[in-house]
């Protein structure tokens, strides 16, 4: 069985390099990433995993944002030149961990009349940044996310995609569901967890506020990308950070009410990735992560915060319909009903 990652990046220096670590680790065979004009010097950490074989770099250097185009373009070569069964698709950010066994061995328990399963996005919220190593700093995660349609806050409970290999799949605009003739999805079941670290440091936020996207055309930002690009040109990027970041007294309070949770792991797990010189082990350098079993108080802890996803199952099941029926709809039109109408 091969586990292929696809990886869409722009200026994420600061975790990619992590990222990639950890995934190669955890069970993923290899990665297609596209880079996307980075300036930070992403570009060069790809390269040197494209060095080792596990890593085929395109590179887009286009500002107009086509992130499902683009992604499904990837997930459409692990299928075709590949050989991929499974593909996942992450962002620089995100961090697959599965519950119990490898990633690998997790997408290998999917009876094989399903094609799709859903990780479940767990957010870890930013520290008061002193600098150090955004993994090291952030073991604070969010117990309680809100619900997509809540504007209040920027950390929603949502879902991301894996799926089997196929070379007609369409990947959804922010990689949260795949579509292809024979792959249904396994519903309610979520037996990955998508660890997400997307405020890290005020660097990397002023990075990601550089960046052309919000003003592509093509590109409809989302109200967390909105708020940033606000932010940015009132020149308040350090007010912004500093508005979601967690200190010593809101972390206790957090942790009495139960809305936080200290969560070490990615921490732990990335520090086993480190040789004696502090850089990341290669591929294959005989170092594989260990994913031990939850207990069943974290099961049910787990189980709380995917139910929200039933919900947003529903909607996404309404839009595959919608879909459906205009796709219906346009071949009539391109048939007997223009041929009618011409008449």
């Amino acid at each position: 069985m091969k586990v292929v990652m696809t990886l869409l990046v722009r200026d994420e220096a600061d975790v990619v390099d992590a990222q990639l670590a950890y995934h190669l680790h955890a069970g993923v065979d290899e990665v297609i990433a596209m880079d996307n004009a980075s300036t930070d010097g992403t570009t060069e950490i790809l390269e040197r995993y494209e060095r080792t074989g596990r890593l085929r770099l395109i590179r887009e250097p286009s500002d107009e944002m086509r992130q499902d185009e683009w992604v499904t373009r990837m997930a459409r070569l692990a299928a075709a030149e590949h050989g991929a069964d499974w593909v996942l698709h992450a962002d620089a950010d995100e961090f697959w961990w599965p519950r119990g066994g490898s990633v690998k061995e997790v997408l290998a328990t999917v009876p094989q009349r399903y094609g799709v399963v859903r990780g479940c996005w767990r957010h870890f919220l930013p520290r008061p940044d002193d600098g150090a190593f955004f993994a090291e700093r952030m073991t604070v995660r969010l117990a309680t996310p809100a619900h997509p349609g809540d504007k209040e806050t920027i950390f929603h409970a949502h879902q991301k995609v894996a799926h089997r290999a196929s070379d007609e799949v369409e990947i959804e605009r922010g990689n949260h569901n795949a579509e292809a003739p024979g792959l249904e999805p396994l519903r309610a079941w979520h037996p990955l967890e998508v660890l997400h670290f997307s405020f890290r440091s005020v660097a990397q936020l002023d990075l990601k506020a550089h960046g052309n996207w919000l003003r592509s055309p093509t590109y409809e930002p989302t109200a967390h990308r909105l708020l940033l690009d606000e932010a940015y040109r009132e020149g308040r990027l350090r007010e912004h950070y500093d508005e979601h970041a967690v200190d010593d007294e809101a972390l206790a309070r957090g942790l009495e009410e139960g809305t936080l949770a200290v969560d070490t792991r990615l921490r732990d797990a990335l520090r086993g990735l480190r040789g004696d010189d502090g850089a990341f082990l290669s591929p294959g350098a005989g170092t594989t992560l260990a994913f031990p079993r939850p207990s069943a108080a974290d099961d049910a802890a787990y189980a709380a915060e995917a139910s929200v996803l039933v919900e947003i199952e529903g909607i996404v099941r309404a839009e595959q319909r919608v879909r459906a029926f205009e796709r219906r709809l346009e071949l009539l039109e391109r048939g007997p009903l223009r041929t009618l109408a011409r008449r």
